[in-house]
């Protein structure tokens, strides 16, 4: 263990921050249920404060389960470019609730948020697509840099 290398890390004002957030578009959202974790990657679209989801649900779904029993949200989001040896982390925590259709963003040819639905083995016509918002309330973050 004494070999390790170390990097240092700064953290980043709330402005880069939410430039990150806003310009990155896929993190992974960590949920739970008492005592257990369950995390999943997820394309979002951030605005003033607010992080919004669409999820999938379908009868039996474990995500919407945990979506249920989570009161505070955390999601994850980071890049690691290996050629310049760098990397940066965005950590947003805050209440999550789901939301009616028409109060997540809509998608239009600017916005590349909301990457089209995954499906594992569901039939297409048992899915439904669900909106989630995560409320910031805690934000943080850190990056390499000398």
């Amino acid at each position: 263990m004494r070999d390790i290398e170390y990097t240092y890390t700064f953290g980043m004002e709330e402005t880069e921050l939410e430039e990150l957030l806003r310009t990155h578009g896929t993190g992974t959202l960590a949920l739970a249920d008492g005592d257990e974790a369950y995390a999943i990657p997820v394309a979002y679209h951030y605005e003033d404060g607010v992080v919004y989801f669409r999820l999938g649900e379908h009868e039996g779904s474990e995500k919407m389960a945990f979506l249920d029993t989570t009161e505070r949200g955390c999601l994850l989001v980071y890049d690691y470019d290996s050629e310049a040896d760098t990397s940066w982390s965005v950590v947003v925590r805050g209440p999550l609730s789901r939301v009616g259709d028409d109060e997540v963003p809509a998608v239009d040819e600017r916005d590349r948020d909301y990457a089209p639905l995954r499906v594992f083995g569901e039939s297409i016509d048992d899915l439904e697509p669900v909106g989630v918002r995560l409320d910031i309330d805690e934000i943080t973050g850190r990056r390499t840099g000398g």
